[in-house]
């Protein structure tokens, strides 16, 4: 029974997969990954920056003279979820106030998908590469152990090597995850800001049309 198990454990320790260099090679490539993704989405969110509270006095502006066109164009002038979002409500004025606010909670759904494209992958890669890490460190020790096991006059130097080279495993995995928590959560409060600041423009435009609303009825009066 003892042999059959030496057997299979050899076995299983002579295997590609109980090697820990692949996963250093893994970590590199999730590595490669996560800062094409960092870079990506800051080039993204610097170019879609926005300044909320110009646009606002711009909207407000215009809106209090009910001109709908004005407000239209100093939307359209930037391409970010804040002004695509109201700026769909905006097209359907005539609809009324509920119609806007829906039209408006829709686009925003849209847009914020697009503005946390692959952030997903970023939180994957920041949450899991530790671990992928630390696999390769138990695979390292464990061939460091079987090394020991063949080799017992040069057990010191070999284990060191061994468990060393294990150790840097959990280095680079740490290495990898580390920067993708701090661009995740950079980037989701850069989403929920815009989220916030879409919601202020939307609540301008909604004060305005029902403000608009009791003057209608007088005149239907």
């Amino acid at each position: 029974m003892n042999g059959s198990t030496d057997t299979l454990v050899k076995t299983l320790l002579d295997l590609p997969v109980f090697r820990s260099e692949w996963v250093l090679y893994l970590l590199l490539a999730l590595s490669l990954v996560s800062i094409a993704i960092i870079l990506e989405r800051y080039l993204f969110y610097s170019k879609h920056r926005l300044d909320a509270h110009r646009v606002r006095r711009d909207l407000v502006k215009s809106l209090d003279k009910g001109d709908f066109e004005a407000a239209a164009r100093t939307l359209a002038r930037h391409d970010t979820m804040q002004t695509n979002a109201v700026l769909a409500g905006l097209q359907a004025v005539e609809k009324g106030p509920e119609s806007v606010e829906d039209l408006v909670s829709g686009a925003l759904g849209t847009e914020r998908t697009r503005y946390e494209r692959r952030l997903g992958f970023l939180a994957t890669i920041a949450s899991n590469a530790p671990y992928i890490g630390l696999f390769g460190t138990v695979l390292g020790i464990i061939r460091a152990f079987k090394d020991l096991s063949v080799n017992i006059a040069d057990a010191s130097s070999s284990v060191m090597a061994g468990i060393a080279e294990a150790l840097l495993a959990t280095a680079i995995g740490l290495l990898v995850a580390i920067p993708a928590v701090i661009a995740y959560n950079v980037y989701k409060s850069r989403v929920k800001e815009a989220v916030t600041e879409c919601e202020m423009l939307a609540r301008v435009l909604l004060s305005s049309l029902k403000s608009m609303e009791p003057a209608a009825g007088d005149e239907r009066e």
